[in-house]
């Protein structure tokens, strides 16, 4: 039962293994979608959006561009609704308004984080239904892998 009286409970369930990261906001503290781990550009090119087992996707994302000088902000969002109930003033430093080039993880339907990624970001998901494999398999069928968020973050940057 959830103790929360306001907003949606939260709970993380995954049927395979999943990469821990310890999640901190641009200011140092933990909050309800912030900087993860590799990717924390203070100053970032680019902000990558993901949740779940989606979020290892994009800080594996975040390390390849690096080493080409691209500096990227990886968001870990786990849910949408407490992350939209924050003030703005937080919202606009974790995924800051310059930063117009963004990118959105999804392993479902890509459409709930267009109002975030805007109209110069991208998202990548699964757009179709019916594919049934292993997650691993179905992640990289869909371009659901560092190499293919990377690749967007390049071409978004061209």
């Amino acid at each position: 039962m959830s103790r929360r009286a306001v907003g949606p409970p939260f709970g993380g369930l995954a049927v395979r293994r999943l990469p821990c990261d310890e999640p901190s906001a641009p200011d140092g503290t933990a909050g309800p979608g912030g900087p993860s781990g590799a990717g924390t550009a203070a100053d970032p090119d680019v902000v990558v959006i993901a949740t779940g087992s989606e979020v290892a996707v994009a800080v594996g994302a975040a390390l390849l561009p690096a080493g080409e000088g691209i500096r990227a902000r990886v968001v870990s969002m786990p849910c949408r609704e407490w992350f939209d109930a924050q003030p703005a003033a937080y919202r606009d430093r974790v995924i800051p308004p310059a930063v117009r080039r963004r990118i959105a993880v999804e392993a479902g339907v890509g459409q709930s984080w267009y109002d975030l990624v805007g109209l110069d970001g991208r998202t990548i998901g699964v757009e179709d239904f019916g594919a049934s494999a292993s997650a691993a398999d179905l992640f990289t069928d869909f371009g659901i892998t560092p190499e293919a968020v990377a690749k967007t973050a390049r071409d978004l940057l061209r």
